[in-house]
């Protein structure tokens, strides 16, 4: 069983449920998770993951894309929720990755911590990026890479956001060591807990509820 499986069988055999708007969750505080270039591709050959799609959302949200209608042209719809344009999400601050990577693969110094903050608060938002912070460290000429979730839905957001974190990694001229992800909360929504289990006992094409 992968990392990732790992964590989603942790978060089933919690004890922990709290009730939201978007309905009940079982979910565990201040978690995290180490991937290795062999775990990450543990992860994506045992995984669904829609990578042609996520692919161009991170294209999209790097120019600071903030029309829906744009994504919807590349195949992605599970924006439409929030509206016409997405307002203080993640275009807002992904459109400052380009000259980050850039300023990295120029200097390559130990030394400094490069960081990229997402989700600043008292700012009007139709959907706050659940990832809050990026850094970017070189440990002995390897690319470490940290990132902070203050929330994660553990079926649909994460895989999506590991897969991310991966593409953002390659586009930096070091090889890459590490990925480690920290959340707040990370959990599973109860309508989703059936198909978890079905998920990790080997069934293939199950399909995860959106809770919006």
């Amino acid at each position: 069983m992968n990392k990732y499986y790992q964590m989603l069988e942790k978060v089933l055999n919690s004890d922990k449920t709290q009730q939201n708007k978007k309905g009940g969750i079982r979910y565990l505080l201040n978690e995290h998770i180490t991937l290795t270039p062999a775990d990450l591709l543990d992860i994506f050959e045992s995984h669904g993951i829609a990578r042609k799609k996520l692919r161009n959302e991170l294209s999209l949200f790097m120019e600071g894309e903030r029309n829906i209608e744009k994504y919807r042209e590349a195949g992605i719809n599970w924006w439409d929720y929030c509206g016409s344009i997405l307002v203080n999400s993640y275009p807002t601050y992904f459109e400052k990755l380009p000259p980050l990577i850039a300023k990295i693969n120029r200097e390559k110094r130990n030394s400094k911590n490069y960081v990229l903050f997402l989700g600043e608060t008292g700012v009007e938002s139709n959907q706050m990026p659940c990832l809050s912070l990026i850094q970017f460290q070189i440990d002995e000429g390897e690319l470490v890479v940290s990132a902070y979730q203050r929330s994660s839905d553990a079926n649909l957001g994460l895989p999506a956001d590991i897969y991310h974190l991966y593409l953002i990694s390659r586009q930096i001229d070091v090889p890459l060591k590490s990925i480690t992800v920290n959340f707040g909360n990370l959990h599973i929504y109860e309508s989703n807990e059936a198909n978890t289990r079905r998920l990790l006992a080997g069934e293939e094409n199950v399909k995860f509820e959106l809770n919006v």
